[in-house]
């Protein structure tokens, strides 16, 4: 689904007419007000000592793929170059957050703009394993 600047102006702003929206962009506008209000319930019952931790900003990257490359073919890069990937454009992206994957997703595009639908997230104690490592 492909939304306008305009659309996603509406939806951070509140003011969206939903008798304009397809079913599609309805359907996941409800979700999202949904998944935003479980998000708020969760955040609220946190001991206010962990609140804190809510106000801290991590890096979060995406990774596209990774290669290998010896130091002559780095050399040899320019513009226009291509490098090639590890991952075939069907695979799912990781999203890593402090250096750590916790999601995957799929590319999208909004107007000018990407973006990473999130598909799967990792299991939190396969998370907690990862960040002890």
């Amino acid at each position: 689904m492909t939304m306008t600047q305009e659309e996603i102006d509406a939806l951070i702003g509140g003011g969206v007419d939903v008798e304009q929206l397809s079913a599609e962009q309805e359907e996941e506008f409800s979700k999202k007000d949904a998944s935003q209000e479980e998000q708020a319930a969760r955040i609220e019952g946190i001991d206010p000592k962990l609140q804190l931790l809510l106000d801290l900003q991590l890096p979060v990257s995406i990774e596209l793929g990774h290669t290998n490359m010896l130091i002559r073919d780095i050399l040899r890069l320019g513009r226009g170059s291509v490098i090639e990937f590890d991952k075939l454009v069907s695979e799912p992206i990781d999203v890593l957050i402090n250096g750590k994957k916790v999601a995957e997703g799929e590319v999208v595009v909004i107007d000018k703009h990407f973006g990473i639908r999130i598909t799967t997230l990792i299991d939190p104690s396969e998370r907690l394993k990862v960040a002890r490592s």
